[in-house]
C-alpha cells in the first residue's frame, strides 16, 4: 500500500457491518485462489481444481465481492421478479450471510423484450439480486478456468479485452498484401437462446448442481412460469462466460484441420485460415471462396451442431476484401490494395437518429440540460471509433449534428432573425465560432461565468489501440506487471489534461489506500480530502487523495483516517 488507512473493522469474515469489511483482504483472498485455479487448470489437475472451487465460493471474501459487484453495477437497481434490490449497507451485508448452496433455489427470470436494430426483438431475462450474487460468486471461481483454456482470438465478454481488440486482430490478419482476400463473416442464430443445457452441464466446469438450477429455473410472463429446456439467460452475470466456453475450441478445430499461420519475412505461406471471434460474432479469412464454402463452413456447423447451434443464412456470407464487410460497427474494407477500417455506414446512421431523437424529445428543455444529454452519447460513440480511421466521419457528424441543433433553435424562436439566435445560443471561444454553449448559472472564483459546451467528435484525437497479446491472463501471477502496465497507460489517457489528477494518481502509483486495489478507468475515483474542507481544509494536492467510489464510502461511514502516501521515488 502507497498510503494508509486505519481501520476500526474487525477480519474479513465478522466484519458485522457492510463498511467494516477488509476488501483489501477480500481481494488477495479471492485473486490467491483463482491463481491456485489457473496453475492446477494448466497442468491438468480437475480435482484439484474442483477443491479450490469450493474453497472459494465457500469463502467470506468471495460472497462479500459477488454482493459488491451485484450492488455497485449498472443493472443494481433493476429488481428481478420479487422487486428486491439491495441498496443499503445492512441489506448488502445481510445478503453476504444468505449465500448458500445448501438449500439454494433460484427464482423464475422476469422475461422482458428488448428492441433489436432490424425491428425485431430481444428477449432478456433478469434474475433476482440473491442469483445474481450467486452467478457472480460462482462466476470468481469459474473465469480463471475459462481464461486458461479460451480461444487466443476470442475477444467478447472477456476481462482486459474488448472490441478494439478484436478490430486490431483483423488488421494484423487482413493488412498485408500477401494476406487472405476472402472472408467468411459468421454470425450464429440464436445463440444464447438455443444451447443445449446437456452439453453445458457434461462440460462446463463448475458446480454441476447449481448450473441446472440456473438453467431450468425457467421465466415468467404476464404472470405465467415458462420452463426452458435449452439456451442460457441473456441478463444472467453467468451466461456470457457459459456462452464463451461453448465456443471456446472452434480456433483449435480450425488451426487443427488447416494448420496455424506461419509468416516468413512478412509473407503468410500457410493456409491464409485466420479466425476472430467476439462474443458470437466471428469471421474466418481464407485464400479463396471455395476454400471457406467447402471446407470451413462444413468444420464451422459440425461444430456448432454439437452444442445446439446452427449458422444464421441471412447474416453468414463470403466476402472479398475489396467489397468490406462489417464487423462490431467497423468497416473493413481494402482500397487499391490497401486496408482502411472505419466506422459502418449503419453504425453512422444508427447514432444520428438516437442524437436527433434526443433533440427532437427536448424540443423545450433548457440548453444547458440538452448540451448534458447529448454529450455523454457523443463522447461513448467518438471514444468507441477513435482507433479507426474515424476524422473524416466524425467531421461530417458533428455537422450533421450542428444541423440538428439549429433547426432546434430556430423552431424556438420563430419570430427572431438568424443573427440574434446565433448570439443567443453560440458563442465564440478562443479561435472557434459557433460553439453551441449555455451558461450554467455558476462562477469561478473570479467572477467570470461557468460555461458549459457542447463536444465535438472531431475534438477526440485518432489513436491506434495496443492490441492485447493472445495468451494473456489477467488471473496468472506472470502476466501480472503486463496487465499493470496495460491499465496504467489506459488510466493516464482517461486522465490526460487533468494534471492534477495524474499526479494524484502518479504518487500513489495507481493503488487505492482503502482496498489495496488499483484505480483504472474502469473502476472509477473519488477525490477525497484528507482534511475536511468544513475543518479547514483545502483543495491543494497535499489534501488530496484519490480512492475508489465504494472506498470512499468506507471513509466516510467509519470515520477512517486516510494518510498521504510517501512520495514516489521515481517521480
Amino acid at each position: 500500500m502507497t498510503a494508509y488507512a486505519e481501520r476500526a473493522g474487525a477480519p474479513s469474515g465478522d466484519a458485522g457491518h457492510w463498511h467494516a469489511i477488509n476488501w483489501a483482504g477480500c481481494y488477495r483472498e479471492v485473486r490467491r485462489l483463482q491463481a491456485r485455479i489457473v496453475k492446477a487448470t494448466k497442468e491438468g489437475r480437475w480435482n484439484r481444481v474442483k477443491a479450490l472451487q469450493w474453497l472459494l465460493t465457500h469463502s467470506f471474501s468471495g460472497k462479500a465481492l459477488a454482493v459488491k459487484r451485484v450492488t455497485e453495477n449498472r443493472g443494481r437497481k433493476t429488481p428481478g421478479v420479487d422487486k428486491v434490490t439491495w441498496s443499503s449497507p445492512d441489506a448488502k451485508y445481510h445478503a453476504i450471510e444468505m449465500l448458500h448452496r445448501r438449500g439454494y433455489r433460484p427464482r423464475p427470470l422476469r422475461r422482458i423484450q428488448i428492441p433489436k436494430s432490424n425491428g425485431r426483438t430481444r428477449a432478456l431475462g433478469i434474475p433476482c439480486m440473491s442469483d445474481r450474487a450467486m452467478q457472480a460468486l460462482y462466476l470468481l471461481a469459474l473465469e480463471p478456468v475459462s481464461e486458461a483454456s479460451a480461444d487466443p482470438h476470442s475477444y467478447g465478454f472477456r476481462p482486459e479485452r474488448c472490441t478494439a481488440d478484436a478490430i486490431e486482430q483483423c488488421f494484423i490478419a487482413l493488412a498485408r498484401k500477401s494476406a487472405a482476400q476472402w472472408i467468411l463473416e459468421g454470425d450464429i442464430q440464436a445463440c444464447f437462446d438455443e444451447i443445449s443445457h446437456d452439453w453445458i452441464i457434461a462440460h462446463v466446469p463448475t458446480d454441476k448442481a447449481m448450473l441446472r438450477k440456473w438453467l431450468k429455473a425457467g421465466y415468467l410472463k404476464d404472470r405465467q412460469w415458462f420452463p426452458t429446456e435449452m439456451g442460457v439467460p441473456q441478463g444472467g452475470i453467468i451466461s456470457p462466460a457459459i456462452a464463451n466456453w461453448v465456443l471456446d475450441g472452434l480456433q483449435l478445430h480450425l488451426a487443427i484441420a488447416f494448420g496455424p499461420p506461419k509468416w516468413i519475412d512478412g509473407r503468410q505461406i500457410s493456409s491464409k485460415i485466420n479466425f476472430v471471434r467476439y462474443a458470437d460474432d466471428f469471421i474466418v479469412t481464407g485464400p479463396s471462396k471455395g476454400v471457406l464454402e467447402r471446407e470451413v463452413r462444413p468444420i464451422i456447423e459440425r461444430f456448432m451442431q454439437e452444442r445446439g447451434l446452427s449458422l444464421s443464412p441471412e447474416k453468414t456470407k463470403v466476402t472479398h476484401i475489396s467489397e468490406g464487410f462489417d464487423f462490431l460497427g467497423q468497416n473493413v474494407r481494402k482500397y487499391r490494395g490497401k486496408l482502411l477500417i472505419k466506422p459502418s455506414k449503419k453504425n453512422v446512421q444508427a447514432f444520428l437518429r438516437k442524437i436527433r431523437s434526443i433533440i427532437n424529445e427536448n424540443r423545450t428543455a433548457k440548453q444547458q440540460n440538452l448540451i448534458g444529454l447529448l454529450n455523454p452519447v457523443i463522447k461513448g460513440w467518438a471514444d468507441y471509433h477513435r482507433h479507426v480511421v474515424s476524422k473524416r466521419v466524425f467531421a461530417r457528424v458533428d455537422s450533421e449534428i450542428w444541423r440538428a441543433l439549429w433547426q432546434w433553435c430556430c423552431r424556438r424562436h420563430p419570430n427572431k432573425g438568424r443573427r440574434w439566435i446565433k448570439h443567443r445560443y453560440f458563442r465564440c471561444i478562443g479561435t472557434r465560432d459557433w460553439i453551441f454553449a449555455a451558461q450554467t448559472g455558476e462562477y469561478w472564483p473570479d467572477g467570470k461565468p461557468i460555461v458549459t459546451t457542447l463536444r465535438y467528435a472531431a475534438e477526440v484525437p485518432i489513436r491506434r489501440h495496443i492490441k492485447i497479446k493472445a495468451e494473456a491472463n489477467p488471473f496468472d501471477p506472470a502476466w501480472e506487471g503486463y496487465f499493470e502496465d496495460r491499465q496504467g497507460f489506459k488510466m493516464f489517457n482517461s486522465l490526460k489534461g487533468r494534471k492534477k489528477l495524474i499526479r494524484l494518481w502518479l504518487a500513489q502509483q495507481g493503488i487505492c489506500c482503502v482496498c489495496d486495489q488499483r484505480i483504472t478507468k474502469d473502476t472509477g475515483w473519488h477525490v477525497h480530502h484528507i482534511v475536511r474542507r468544513v475543518d479547514g481544509g483545502g483543495n491543494a494536492s497535499r489534501n488530496l487523495i484519490m480512492v475508489h467510489p465504494n472506498c470512499h464510502a468506507q471513509i466516510h461511514s467509519l470515520g477512517l483516517s486516510v494518510t498521504k502516501p510517501a512520495p514516489h521515488q521515481g517521480l
